[in-house]
């Protein structure tokens, strides 16, 4: 199993879209709580309005991954971008947020 990370590029006009999907991409992350580890928007500053999203991911491959992403509620070509990225902790241990 490797791990990855999931970095969201959002449009501006992705805020309407989060406004009317955001319980359908709660159970979407509730349902693959198992693979997506850790998820949440980004802002420039705290307060702000959201740019993006962060998901730290164990799977087992890219192709899997992709998958999963597009399969999310959230996920609006015209208004999302994504990169996926494989990541490797410097210190491996348990992490509780």
């Amino acid at each position: 199993m490797a791990r990855w990370v999931v970095i969201f590029d959002d449009t501006p006009a992705m805020l309407e879209v989060r406004k009317a999907r955001e319980p359908d991409h709660l159970r979407f992350l509730e349902k693959h709580g198992d693979t997506i580890k850790i998820a949440g928007g980004l802002r420039e500053l705290p307060g702000d309005p959201y740019v993006g999203g962060l998901w730290v991911v164990e799977a087992e491959g890219r192709d899997e991954l992709v998958a999963l992403v597009e399969s999310d509620p959230y996920f609006v070509p015209a208004h999302r971008r994504y990169r996926i990225l494989a990541w490797g902790k410097a210190i491996d241990r348990p992490v509780v947020l």
